[in-house]
């Protein structure tokens, strides 16, 4: 059993990272910080999807004499399109939170709330 737990330590960062970032985002209503959890997450999806592409043994799908086992491509190509999309939604939470602070002068969702049900 114990090395089964170390053999795939891989899922279980993986497990963890994902709580954190879930944590972080349900947890804190400061805006910037739900944004880091909401990395963390991503992150920890990224290392997911990599560690379950990856075979013991497998070599890349290029056929040669001598190779029988194969690690799948497709999830690291997905990947590289998502970590292009995590940056994409980075950029635009944090323009949306320099909007934010435009107008309400604060990036906590409280304080936020607050405000607007002062102007109604």
């Amino acid at each position: 059993m114990i090395d089964y737990l170390i053999n795939h330590y891989n899922y279980w960062v993986s497990i963890l990272l994902m709580m954190a970032g879930l944590y972080i985002v349900i947890d804190h209503t400061n805006l910037i910080k739900k944004l880091i959890g909401l990395n963390i997450f991503q992150t920890s999806v990224f290392i997911l999807f990599i560690s379950m592409g990856k075979v013991d043994g497998g070599t890349a799908p290029i056929l040669e004499q001598g190779y029988s086992s194969f690690s799948n491509p497709l999830p690291h190509v997905l990947i590289l399109t998502a970590i292009v999309v995590s940056v994409a939604t980075t950029a635009v939470g944090l323009a949306l939170v320099v909007n934010i602070n435009r107008c309400f002068q604060s990036i906590d969702e409280q304080e936020i709330e607050k405000i607007e049900l002062e102007e109604e």
